[in-house]
């Protein structure tokens, strides 16, 4: 990787950037230095439209006091402030850093609420308005560019709404889930299957296997063929939530549903990832994520059915 990384755009960030300012400088002592030749009414003899003419006049003293405040801020700012290439700035000032520090002033404001959430249990949460209120807006900001604003995702991006869980949906899961993250791998099947038309024998009986529209036939032939997804998906097709193995028999499909999508995913496998949170979220918001979560396919005490 080193051998397409180098340190030229470093320095020929701070080389233009201290250029351009000492450029500025250099044109106002200039300006103050040359004098155009004047006729006796004291203009420079340029004349445009006929009547309107260049007066030989010397700069405000005002805007020129303002160029050379500018000039020496700018001079300043660099010395400060990175700026110039990779030079970090007297004052060590990162924009990571003032995160970090608005981040830690934000929770330290927000711990005395948090303190109570930790007492109680994530179903104790689910029935408290605040927590549940504090959890939406935490699911928004975090997790709704994946799942949706409604929780209930799309292709590729589970439902969290409808009780269908590839690892389970218990909270002491789910919260492993949001600190550790997830790598679901399901790998190409093919050359283990065997030929394209068993290929397609067994999507038929993974379709049979939750009552969708199949080709009976095929499903018959690829009936012994699912041996080598049974590893996984188990002798019955109802997955294995230890590995993260989706059950086949519910009617769920993650990464689209038909014969053809079901060939593609055992000719081509998928690698999907949850990435971790533990590192972004703080301990008490992850817990208080936990229960909105847990909650969203238990609303009014009940798992919503499966689709």
């Amino acid at each position: 990787m080193s051998d397409f990384t180098s340190n030229f755009w470093d320095l020929y960030v701070a080389v233009t950037t201290v250029v351009s300012i000492l450029a500025c400088a250099l044109l106002l002592w200039f300006s103050g230095k040359t004098h155009a030749m004047s006729a006796h009414d004291n203009t420079t003899g340029h004349v445009w439209d006929g009547d309107l003419r260049e007066m030989n006049n010397p700069l405000p003293r005002w805007w020129v006091g303002l160029f050379v405040i500018t000039v020496v801020f700018g001079l300043a700012y660099l010395f400060l402030y990175p700026g110039a290439g990779t030079f970090a700035g007297k004052l060590g000032w990162t924009s990571r850093g003032q995160y970090e520090a608005e981040v830690a002033k934000g929770n330290k404001e927000v711990a005395p609420i948090y303190a109570k959430f930790m007492a109680m249990t994530p179903e104790e949460l689910a029935k408290d308005p605040k927590a549940m209120a504090i959890g939406e807006r935490i699911f928004q900001n975090n997790c709704a560019q994946c799942h949706g604003a409604d929780a209930k995702g799309s292709k590729g991006f589970p439902n969290l709404t409808d009780g269908d869980w590839l690892y389970g949906g218990d909270p002491a899961t789910i919260k492993t889930t949001l600190e550790q993250g997830r790598i679901g791998n399901m790998p190409p099947m093919a050359a283990a299957v065997g030929t394209p038309e068993d290929v397609r024998n067994v999507a038929n009986y993974v379709l049979s296997l939750s009552g969708a529209p199949h080709d009976s036939a095929r499903a018959e032939l690829g009936k012994p063929k699912f041996v080598v997804c049974a590893a996984c998906h188990g002798p019955d097709g109802k997955g294995n939530p230890a590995i993260g193995a989706p059950n086949l028999t519910d009617n769920v499909w993650l990464h689209g549903f038909g014969e053809n999508a079901i060939m593609e995913m055992i000719n081509k496998g998928k690698t999907n990832q949850m990435p971790a949170w533990s590192g972004k979220l703080t301990p008490e918001q992850i817990h208080v994520l936990t229960a909105y979560v847990w909650n969203l396919s238990h609303q009014g005490g009940d798992i919503a059915a499966a689709k």
